[in-house]
């Protein structure tokens, strides 16, 4: 009786080896010259990939694609030889989309933009957006929106009255505090949670509960960084109009109640 076909024991030439991954069979040769990949299975002159293969040049893809030399992406695999390439891929899949949303950038004319905010359209202040990484220029009446949400939020902030420079200021506000929020809950992650599985020597069988908790933590720090964010709105606005309220006069009291 033949032993059950795993992925591994599928095998490939190197031609569908680069076709299964996207790559030419060029940089399959150059990455397997620097022993980024395992040496094939060789029948005769033919090698013999596997699915073991394929996760390898896709790690190595995309951590050059994350802009790391084959210089680093080799020193990393050699000092890391007992994670498995799945598993690196599964953290890197995270990583690219953590809460499976990912917006994509959006096209969109100047004249568009600068009705959704109802402002003329300034040629400075888009190259302020196009500085800080939220917008690129693709032509001089085209706007390719890097972060979206975002963009339209502060469109919608400039409707409403808010000055240029203050939605600019906003946004680092809001940058600022979201970074620190974030850093919070990762380090806190890190302590409580990855580095006990490192000193476990990252027992194979922990492997998907480790990737559930990590893709699992990421809406739950987004819930409750928005009830929190709610919550301190709230408490700010009903602070604010209470200290206007108290500086109105009596005129002004009585035309806000309709006298």
């Amino acid at each position: 009786m033949k032993p059950p076909r795993t992925p591994h024991s599928v095998e490939m030439t190197i031609d569908q080896l680069a076709a299964r991954v996207g790559m030419t069979v060029r940089n399959v040769r150059a990455y397997a010259s620097r022993g980024l990949i395992p040496a094939p299975r060789l029948v005769g002159r033919t090698g013999y990939y596997t699915e073991q293969h394929a996760a390898r040049l896709q790690l190595v893809r995309d951590l050059v694609d994350r802009g790391y030399t084959l210089g680093a992406v080799e020193k990393a695999l050699a000092d890391k030889p007992h994670v498995a390439d799945s598993h690196a891929l599964d953290l890197l899949t995270l990583l690219n989309d953590p809460l499976g949303t990912v917006v994509e950038p959006e096209r969109i004319g100047v004249d568009e933009l600068s009705r959704l905010a109802g402002v003329e359209h300034d040629d400075a202040f888009v190259d302020q957006l196009v500085q800080i990484g939220l917008v690129q220029r693709e032509d001089d009446r085209t706007l390719l929106l890097l972060r979206p949400v975002l963009v339209r939020a502060g469109a919608q902030a400039l409707a409403l009255g808010l000055s240029r420079t203050r939605v600019l200021g906003l946004f680092d506000d809001v940058t600022a505090a979201m970074s620190g929020v974030a850093q919070s809950f990762v380090s806190a992650f890190i302590d409580d949670v990855w580095h006990p599985f490192l000193e476990e020597g990252m027992p194979e069988e922990r492997w998907p509960e480790i990737t559930s908790r990590i893709e699992s933590i990421l809406p739950v720090v987004s819930q409750a960084a928005l009830a929190s964010f709610r919550h301190e709105l709230t408490a700010a606005i009903e602070h604010a109009l209470g200290e206007e309220l108290g500086t109105l006069t009596g005129e002004q009291i009585d035309r806000l109640l309709g006298g």
